[in-house]
This record gives C-alpha cells, sequence and structure tokens, in this order.
C-alpha cells in the first residue's frame, strides 16, 4: 500500500528532524492534507493510523466528513469564506486560516462549542498567499478577545517554494518568534502553544524550527 510506504520514510525523517533539534517526536501531529484524494484514500490513511486529516474546500470536506465522520479529526486548512462558514463550523477540529474580524465573527455566531483557531501569517510577504503580514498579528489577536467562541491556540505560515533553505527556515524562525512573544503575553483567549508550518517540501525544516504541526499532502497520499 502506497500510503504505508510513504507514511513509514515521512516517520523516519521526522525522527531524524526531531534528534537534529532535540525534540520529542510525539510533540508533533502529522496532518495527511487529503484535499485532492478519493474517500477510500482516507479511509487508507486511517488503517495505516493517520488520524488527522486536512481539507481546504467545503464540498469536499463536507462528502469526506459523510463517510468518515468523527473517526478522523478535522482540520480546515484552506482560506474559509464567511458565508461557508454555518456549512463546516461544529464538524471541524481545527481551523488553521483565521485571517481577518469579519471570519472571526462569523465563526463565533455560528458555533455551538469553542473552536481551535491558528491565526495565518504571510510571513514571506508574498501576494499569493494570504494571512495578516506579522506587524497587523498581536493587534488582530487583542481584538478578537470579544469572541468567546475562539481560542487562538497557535499561528499559521505556508513558506515560500523556493529551493534557498535558509530562507524558508527564516520564515519559520520569524513565526516561532511572533509565537513566543504572544504566548509570553498569557492571553486567556489565545494561549498560542502550536505552530502549523511544514508542507510536503519542507517539513524537515519546520519541526527543526519547532513546527507542532505539519501538513503533509503529495509525499503521503501521492500526486
Amino acid at each position: 500500500m502506497v500510503v504505508t510506504t510513504n507514511l513509514e520514510e515521512i516517520r523516519k525523517n521526522m525522527e531524524a528532524a526531531c534528534k537534529r533539534s532535540n525534540r520529542n517526536v510525539k510533540d508533533i501531529t502529522l496532518i495527511a492534507v487529503t484535499k485532492y484524494v478519493t474517500i477510500e484514500r482516507n479511509n487508507e490513511l486511517l488503517e495505516a493510523g493517520i488520524q488527522h486529516f486536512g481539507e481546504n474546500r467545503n464540498e469536499g470536506f463536507l462528502e469526506k466528513y459523510e463517510a468518515i465522520g468523527e473517526k478522523a479529526k478535522w482540520h480546515f486548512i484552506g482560506t474559509l469564506q464567511s458565508r461557508k462558514v454555518k456549512d463546516i463550523i461544529d464538524k471541524v477540529d481545527m481551523i488553521h486560516s483565521l485571517d481577518r474580524k469579519s471570519l472571526a465573527k462569523e465563526i463565533n455566531k455560528r458555533a455551538s462549542k469553542t473552536i481551535e483557531c491558528f491565526v495565518q501569517v504571510n510571513v514571506s510577504g508574498e501576494e499569493t498567499k494570504h494571512g495578516l503580514s506579522v506587524e497587523e498579528v498581536e493587534s488582530f489577536i487583542e481584538q478578537i478577545a470579544q469572541y468567546d467562541k475562539i481560542k487562538v491556540v497557535g499561528l499559521m505560515t505556508m513558506a515560500p517554494h523556493i529551493e534557498d533553505q535558509e530562507e524558508i527556515r527564516s520564515v519559520f524562525q520569524q513565526l516561532a518568534q511572533l509565537r513566543n512573544k504572544i504566548k509570553d503575553k498569557n492571553l486567556a483567549h489565545a494561549p498560542c502553544h502550536y505552530l502549523s508550518m511544514g508542507m510536503s517540501n519542507d517539513y524537515k525544516i519546520a519541526i527543526e524550527e519547532g513546527a507542532t504541526h505539519i501538513r503533509i499532502g503529495s509525499k503521503l497520499v501521492g500526486e
């Protein structure tokens, strides 16, 4: 089974990255990005021991949720339109893309329980990427204290898709520094313990720089 072979390779790489950075692999959540795969492939992943799935489209997520339900933990990792919040809000376990006040307001209005959210940060400043700038994050987090159903558990970013590993590393380091700054404020609504960063091409660097949640697509589920 292709998934099992891929998972073995990823787990080895995770262990090695943890060894290099003196971390415990148990502190890292591996999220399988299943947005382009079939329900059958999700089931293969479940059988292989993967419990966390990442989806970025309402339609695909709802279809899979209907088939798999609470056998998995569901992470919404894509841009979330405010008008679509009501469809997914009580089915997801974590949202990785909180990036504006209107979205926070809608989540708060629609949720029947506390929703754990990552604030998305566009550390690299690329125009093609969503998220707040580094400078905007602190005031944004302070502003959303009024929404009692939102808990900011961490920050999320995507590094540029480039060869320069030092530039990628710098993006992850900046996110970690920002997370530490917010964490040190001891805000009740924003404990900010986690870092969602690292994908198929850069998850080893992300782990070395403190990632707690890595989002792996093609390297795990296939092209």
